[in-house]
């Protein structure tokens, strides 16, 4: 999700939130498709999800 995307836009993870009560969203200043000056700050949020969810 992205500030300015048109499919998936911010107002969107209010319903997420009504329906996972655990969830860790971010919201990056890009639209559907992460750009690359935000690769490293995905990368790592990515990282620390694959590795919370296979411990």
């Amino acid at each position: 999700m992205g500030y300015n995307d048109a499919f998936f836009p911010e107002s969107g993870t209010e319903a997420f939130k009504k329906d996972v009560k655990d969830i860790d969203y971010n919201i990056y200043d890009t639209c559907y498709f992460a750009l690359e000056e935000d690769q490293y700050a995905v990368i790592k949020k990515i990282r620390a999800f694959m590795n919370k969810e296979t411990k």
